[in-house]
């Protein structure tokens, strides 16, 4: 970057080659019909393919692979990388966490898909929920309600009780991505501190939404699935204006 904090152009230039070569990779990946696990051809076949040099192709495949796109084993070669969020996951956390330096914007950005994304998936999920499953789930409830009377944090259990209300969707991309979420939020949890954290009114949340799951009430497990992200949002604001 220049004094005047511009970036120079050749540098620009470069940098969408870069993006450009990391989008080839991935389509060359598709039309081969490669799949997780799938071996890559070597860096050598790959130049030719790609008609690169072999440096610019490795910071591409090095930028692939924190990405997850690809796994390098080194004495074993390239392949395509399973399906993996820690990249996603780590990145989030970062942004969220860096927000709270400021106005929180992103933090409260993350409440907010993750708010739609269970508000509005969980009339479908009751709708396949099975008896075990919603078993399963009240002893979530029971497992905070029992920390809760402890004056103990029930992270752990609270993301559990959210991961089983969406399973019967068997959507792997949604517990994932709930999974990332989670992931992100107990960063967070742990820089705004629980102080103003009433344990016993969260465990009760989570009693009131299972209730409302287990007697088939849609619109008002949605309501309280939407509370209960609200008093996040007003954490991570009291925190931030503190």
């Amino acid at each position: 970057m220049t004094t005047s904090g511009v970036v120079p152009q050749a540098r620009f230039s470069a940098q969408a080659r870069l993006r450009a070569l990391q989008s080839d990779i991935m389509e060359l990946i598709l039309e081969r019909e490669l799949e997780a696990g799938d071996p890559l051809p070597t860096e050598n076949e790959l130049s030719v393919a790609l008609g690169v040099g072999r440096n610019t192709l490795r910071e591409s495949l090095k930028v692939l692979q924190a990405l997850g796109v690809i796994e390098i084993r080194h004495g074993f070669g390239m392949f395509v990388a399973p399906s993996n969020f820690e990249a996603l996951a780590d990145g989030l956390t970062f942004r969220g966490r860096l927000s709270l330096r400021h106005q929180g914007f992103e933090a409260l950005q993350l409440v907010d898909v993750r708010q739609a994304l269970e508000s509005g998936l969980i009339g479908s999920s009751m709708d396949v929920m099975t008896s075990e499953q919603l078993a399963s789930i009240e002893e979530t409830v029971k497992q905070m309600e029992e920390l809760a009377g402890a004056g103990e944090n029930f992270v752990a259990a609270d993301a559990e009780f959210h991961r089983r209300l969406f399973e019967p969707l068997n959507n792997e991309l949604l517990i994932n991505l709930m999974g990332v979420f989670w992931k992100v939020y107990r960063k967070i949890h742990v820089e705004i501190g629980s102080a103003n954290e009433d344990l016993v009114a969260t465990a009760a949340m989570h009693r009131n939404i299972y209730s409302a799951v287990a007697t088939g009430d849609k619109s008002a497990a949605a309501e309280l699935l939407n509370r209960h992200f609200d008093g996040i949002r007003r954490r991570i604001s009291e925190a931030v204006a503190a």
